[in-house]
């Protein structure tokens, strides 16, 4: 029978494991060094906040993996040996496969700060992450964080419920500012002051000063402030988490390489999720795309292939969605921070200050080309297929109220933002 490996038990290799399973009756092992059990990472949040049990975050109970035959191996690949076709464990054991699948995701960035590993410095990706974060917040007196993503955001909103303090260190001048626009992102700064965290923009981190006992006590900036923390979150990104792949013989840049069809450099040995990276990007996307939902499609569509339909991974059209604190965002289609020739954009923004929506379309033709929305529920069928059917920008913004996934009884907007529009593009064509 053969024996499909799986190192990683994030959404990707358990999407795999699954839809192989559904079509086929081979051997599966998944491998991890980090739960024994798959849980949901995006939730590691509200486990803090209280808002549910760690084994709130597992959607599957102990024994599906038993009554469904993947086996689960609770250790950590020290090293791969394609040569034999085998993996070497953490305690000297060999692992023997057929065909090896890497989807052991990401870790934190660290970028060589002076004090980046001492005690209290630590990022949020992974469950000890979480227990650590849990342990040191039970004397923080104050946190900085350093790097102004949806990481960032997510830690300072955690922090804010415990109490502590939090001081946002961004480099760049708004809030996000290298993927929202400029009106996006000061919306975001702007709400992120009103949570009362300590928002500083164009700042960057020098060093992080130890106590006596070797836990961090202060951050240094650049200017040369010190700013005293016992906690400092690093979430300036991820990188694919493929340490463990050095010398063997796997080709790998940033991430593990791989074509259309999930497939590196060897045979019978794939990747996906955080840690695979295209040899070309498909269209605007990023070789490397550390987002749930593509993970998932890359397990989807790899069983296929793994299990004799050999299938090309195409993503299809870019969206995603996030929260600012109390703000929801989507996003469809492309919607650059700085226009590109090509393209105009729209802007609407509620006096509230909490809500907006920006509608990027082609110069020449009036295609929509894409949509940012802040605390405005959009179809995701809705936008799939006006981006498929290139309608124009002006259809879009007609059938706006079709669009509108906000429960009954909210507020809708779509009259001012359509008059807004027709008032621009009258101005536009004058």
């Amino acid at each position: 029978m053969e024996h499909i490996v799986i190192i990683g038990n994030g959404i990707s290799g358990v999407t795999l494991a699954r839809h192989i399973r559904k079509n086929s009756d081979k051997k599966i092992t998944i491998v991890s060094a980090e739960t024994e059990y798959f849980f949901s990472r995006t939730a590691l949040m509200y486990v803090y906040m209280g808002h549910m049990k760690f084994e709130h975050t597992q959607p599957y109970e102990n024994h599906f993996w038993k009554k469904n035959k993947i086996n689960l191996v609770f250790k950590k690949v020290e090293k791969v040996i394609p040569t034999d076709t085998i993996l070497l464990m953490n305690d000297n054991s060999i692992l023997k496969y057929d065909k090896l699948v890497i989807a052991t995701g990401s870790k934190s960035n660290k970028f060589g700060w002076s004090g980046q590993d001492l005690k209290g410095v630590l990022g949020l990706y992974h469950k000890n992450d979480l227990e650590e974060l849990e342990n040191l917040s039970k004397d923080a007196k104050r946190a900085v964080i350093v790097g102004g993503g949806l990481i960032g955001i997510e830690l300072a909103e955690m922090l804010i419920t415990r109490n502590i303090p939090v001081t946002f260190l961004v480099r760049e001048a708004h809030f996000w500012g290298g993927v929202l626009p400029e009106g996006e992102a000061k919306l975001i700064g702007k709400h992120i002051l009103e949570h009362h965290i300590d928002l500083r923009l164009d700042t960057n981190l020098k060093e992080i000063v130890s106590d006596e006992n070797g836990r961090a006590k202060a951050v240094i900036t650049e200017a040369g402030e010190i700013i005293e923390c016992n906690i400092v979150g690093l979430t300036v990104g991820v990188s694919p988490n493929i340490d463990f792949l050095r010398d063997s013989g796997i080709e790998t840049n940033r991430g593990v390489l791989v074509n259309r069809f999930l497939e590196t450099n060897i045979p019978n040995i794939y990747a996906i999720g955080d840690c695979a990276e295209q040899h070309e990007a498909i269209g605007y996307r990023k070789n490397i795309e550390a987002v749930w939902y593509t993970g998932r499609m890359m397990g989807e569509v790899l069983a296929q292939t793994i299990c004799g339909n050999k299938m090309q991974y195409n993503p299809g059209h870019w969206f995603n969605s996030a929260k600012f604190l109390d703000i929801e965002y989507q996003t469809y289609g492309w919607v650059w921070a700085k226009p590109k020739d090509y393209e105009n954009q729209f802007y609407w923004e509620h006096k509230s200050g909490k809500i907006a929506i920006r509608i990027s379309y082609h110069k020449r033709t009036n295609e929509f080309l894409g949509i940012n929305t802040f605390g405005i529920r959009m179809r995701h069928e809705f936008f799939n297929k006006v981006l498929s059917d290139k309608e124009s920008v002006d259809f879009v913004v007609e059938n706006l109220k079709q669009a509108n996934f906000d429960p009954e009884f909210y507020t809708h907007y779509e009259k001012e933002i359509v008059n807004q529009f027709k008032k621009e593009l009258q101005t536009l064509k004058a």
